[in-house]
């Protein structure tokens, strides 16, 4: 961890990694729209809040970071039910419309949220965690899965 960011960037990578699989079924819409890469986003997404909330808020939270993670587990709360809420239009779609604003709704409480994460949260990661605290959440960043069932702390 050499330069001091390496989670930083790595949790920030999946945010762009997640937003771009958004606006690929976005873009595929029209041609038939498949889903997969839309699929791959939330399942990514539904990961990575979970790595969060298992891996690194909890040492935050007591190194002094307790409002930023509240109001950082709140918005996963809003993002876990948006995706609720996409993923029952996309078994039942009644217009390809309700998809787009499905998405550009997604993405936009994303994008509110990753602006606050990014710079308060996770410069926090390299800084304040333990060696041991690192490693294991770069373990996860690298191969981990999340539990079947797992649901994020504020639904």
């Amino acid at each position: 961890m050499s330069d001091g960011t390496v989670l930083a960037d790595a949790l920030t990578r999946e945010h762009h990694d997640i937003d771009t699989g958004i606006e690929a079924y976005l873009t595929g819409l029209d041609s038939g729209g498949d889903a997969a890469p839309l699929h791959t986003a939330m399942h990514a997404l539904r990961r990575h809040i979970y790595l969060e909330e298992t891996f690194l808020f909890p040492p935050l939270r007591a190194g002094g970071l307790m409002m930023a993670i509240m109001v950082m587990e709140r918005e996963h709360g809003e993002l876990w039910r948006a995706m609720d809420a996409l993923e029952h239009t996309l078994v039942a779609p009644r217009d390809p419309e309700e998809l787009r604003d499905a998405c550009r709704s997604l993405l936009a409480l994303l994008d509110d949220h990753n602006s606050k994460e990014e710079p308060v949260v996770y410069p926090r990661a390299d800084a304040d965690l333990t060696d041991q605290q690192r490693t294991q959440l770069a373990a996860f960043l690298e191969s981990g899965t999340f539990p079947d069932g797992w649901v994020c702390a504020k639904t």
